[in-house]
């Protein structure tokens, strides 16, 4: 897998069906346990709702899933909340949603569209990104090669991480792995081979957010 989308930072939206509200909120999650307990300080917040109901799905190909009605009836509440998820392509992301009860049932499709809608209500309050697999890799060149390396970097959308100038300069770029090997030829055909290119063999996963790029390990 080399890129998913996922939630950077979670947030919250409310929507109001029939008197009964309905609050979507999204957490960032890796693991079983920590979704666990972002689960119980929400039942513990909101400990007077008639229901909170949530779906995760966890790992970069979405491995694992999970979802729960909290009893509201079969597959009205996890299962919406859950299809919303995996229709977006979201990975490592919980969403709990809260339900007060207004007094009026809303009978199966009712549910179904209110669980959906406050789902989407959460997402739409949260920060998407998509995390990408890539490596660091270091360009050395004369001063006279550095031109022609802001060039690439600028026609391929690169981050150039650092320029460190010294009797040479050195650039540290962030290459999507898909294009590690196009980088290396064009500054190779480009510097006529004097570029000194070293890859990092440790990948991560880096995501832009507000065009800055953010590095993650690889493993989250």
């Amino acid at each position: 897998m080399t890129s998913y989308d996922t939630v950077y930072t979670g947030g919250s939206g409310e929507i109001v069906e029939k008197k009964s509200r309905f609050i979507g909120q999204v957490f960032p999650v890796e693991t079983e346990e920590e979704a666990a307990q972002f689960i119980e300080k929400v039942k513990k917040k909101y400990w007077d709702a008639r229901h909170n109901c949530y779906a995760f799905v966890l790992g970069s190909k979405g491995e694992i899933t999970r979802c729960s009605d909290d009893g509201e009836p079969s597959g009205t509440a996890g299962r919406p909340i859950l299809e919303v998820l995996t229709g977006k392509g979201l990975k490592n992301i919980l969403v709990v949603v809260t339900r007060y009860f207004g007094g009026t049932l809303l009978g199966t499709g009712g549910l179904v569209r209110a669980y959906s809608q406050a789902t989407q209500a959460g997402l739409a309050n949260s920060v998407i990104i998509t995390k990408e697999v890539g490596y660091r890799m270091t360009i050395g060149t004369d001063y006279n090669g550095i031109g022609k390396l802001q060039y690439i970097a600028a026609g391929m959308e690169l981050s150039v991480l650092e320029t460190i100038y010294t009797d040479r300069v050195q650039m540290i770029l962030l290459v999507p792995e898909k294009l590690c090997g196009k980088v290396k030829k064009e500054v190779t055909e480009a510097t006529a081979g004097q570029a000194v290119i070293e890859q990092e063999e440790q990948a991560v996963y880096f995501a832009k957010v507000d065009k800055e790029v953010i590095v993650f390990d690889v493993n989250s």
